[in-house]
């Protein structure tokens, strides 16, 4: 059986058979049947693997995959959602970006420093909500306690001196043995009364009435400038550790603050948090939860593909940048600065247009490492018209609340739909084809003189119908020379 961190990781997949899978990416991507039914396959595969005997469970690898077609199709959104469904780690990483060893740029193993990262936000969401109503009460006491200070008895003065017949002087006071001045203690009748007031000023508090009144906290001083250039950007795994270690080594700085109560409230929730929650237990699971359902995105990876044998030049080889993926994809350890992560069973999502190139232009060792490649078909008019109108934030939907937000209504007709489908399928055939993105463009053109004009325009509502597409858009469409006016 799996660890109990990996068993929570999974429980989420007991229930997502691959047909339940299916039918939750139908809900947000339109057709690409066959893409869903491989990476739902591969979802499922995990929760299988970890429920197999022990002594084989480590020899299942995982099914890679290599999603093949136009920009624009849903490949991304495919991945994405699925990372979402199992409440994996996701990360999104460009081919492009990477460059073989010894030359500048971005190395190949920072994707999986990228996905542990991704997985420590995750685990850290998750177990902030666990605990959210408990560190709100001890934050709501701590303003509390900022607001309406508790009453400090004053030091007793002296009542004698030696001299008995003088008076004893007010600032004289008795001081114990301990060499502390005494002090009278509270009386109950002070008590009660900051008690009282205490609890007025809680209820003010959840009321929302004192959002804009204001604190003194300490909070933590900011580190020092050398502190933030060694950080920068790029900077290499080693000088992260070190910069990591010379700032534990230093001492922790406060400073007092005053802000108001509702930026109070964020940061003090934000310190309850860090002394609530244990960080090496977060940091184990989020490395598990890396290891044994992290999802890494490769795009564009066939920009990396072709110039089989390299040629001889100054410039990074295409070849050289997959031999550097080869190790990270079949499985290597790499070392973070939350420990070391093995690969072995992180699901690779690779992507490409594949135009020019072609998988088999990738090296041999390389393609033996997605053994699953599924084709993915071109968007036609019918398939826009159903991205419009089938998806729970279809784009029509999110125009709609756009202009909502200002006070004004705005519905789409079936005429309107189907002529922006019509507009949007003739750029792609006369332009590059950049699929569903071409609805992005084709919408803002067609409503930007509506979204210009709001809220002076008024309230009245807006129905966007065939007459209206064609009168605003049929110059466009007709025009060859498109780039003048989308992109």
């Amino acid at each position: 059986m799996p660890s109990p961190r990996t068993a929570r990781a999974l429980a989420r997949l007991a229930d997502l058979t691959p047909t339940r899978i299916v039918a939750e990416l139908d809900r947000y991507i339109i057709g690409q049947a066959s893409a869903k039914k491989a990476v739902a396959i591969a979802l499922r595969n995990r929760w299988r693997r970890q429920h197999t005997d022990e002594s084989i469970r480590a020899e299942i690898s995982p099914n890679n995959i290599i999603l093949i077609g136009p920009t624009g199709c849903g490949k991304t959104e495919i991945a994405r959602r699925v990372s979402k469904l199992a409440a994996a780690p996701f990360v999104k990483v460009e081919a492009s970006k990477f460059t073989e060893v010894g030359y500048v740029g971005r190395d190949v193993e920072s994707m999986v420093r990228d996905l542990v990262e991704a997985a420590m936000d995750l685990v850290r969401s998750e177990r902030e909500a666990e605990i959210t109503s408990e560190a709100s009460e001890r934050v709501e006491e701590r303003l509390l306690d900022a607001l309406l200070p508790a009453p400090t008895p004053p030091p007793t003065p002296v009542t004698s001196t030696p001299n008995q017949g003088e008076p004893a002087s007010p600032n004289i006071f008795l001081v114990g043995a301990s060499g502390a001045a005494t002090t009278e203690p509270v009386s109950d009748a002070d008590k009660d009364r900051h008690m009282r007031t205490r609890e007025k000023l809680r209820t003010l508090l959840r009321d929302g009435q004192l959002e804009t009144r204001s604190v003194d906290l300490d909070v933590p001083a900011s580190s020092a400038p050398m502190m933030g250039m060694l950080n920068q950007p790029g900077a290499q795994e080693g000088m992260e550790q070190f910069t990591q270690m010379l700032q534990d080594m230093m001492p922790k700085r406060t400073k007092k603050r005053s802000m108001t109560v509702a930026d109070a409230r964020r940061v003090l929730l934000s310190q309850e948090f860090d002394r609530m929650l244990d960080r090496d237990d977060v940091i184990a699971e989020a490395i598990e939860r890396t290891e044994e359902t992290g999802i890494v995105f490769l795009d564009e990876i066939d920009k990396i593909a072709g110039q089989r044998g390299g040629s001889a030049g100054p410039d990074v080889s295409r070849e050289g940048v997959q031999r550097d993926l080869l190790p990270i994809v079949e499985g290597s350890t790499v070392q973070t600065k939350y420990g070391m992560v093995k690969t072995d069973h992180v699901l690779f999502i690779a992507a490409g247009a594949f135009h020019v190139s072609k998988p088999s232009d990738l090296i041999p060792e390389l393609q033996g490492r997605f053994p699953i490649r599924v084709e993915l078909l071109p968007l036609t008019e019918s398939d826009f018209v159903r991205i419009m109108t089938e998806p729970e934030h279809a784009l029509t939907k999110q125009y709609a609340a756009l202009v909502a937000s200002e006070g004004a209504s705005l519905a789409f007709a079936p005429d309107g739909i189907a002529e922006l489908a019509r507009v949007a399928t003739i750029c792609n055939s006369r332009m590059e084809n950049i699929g569903a993105r071409r609805l992005h463009t084709v919408m803002t053109t067609l409503l930007e003189e509506l979204l210009f004009g709001l809220p002076e325009a008024g309230s009245d509502g807006i129905v966007v119908d065939a007459p209206m597409v064609r009168s605003r858009l049929e110059s466009v469409s007709q025009d060859e020379d498109l780039r003048r006016y989308m992109l």
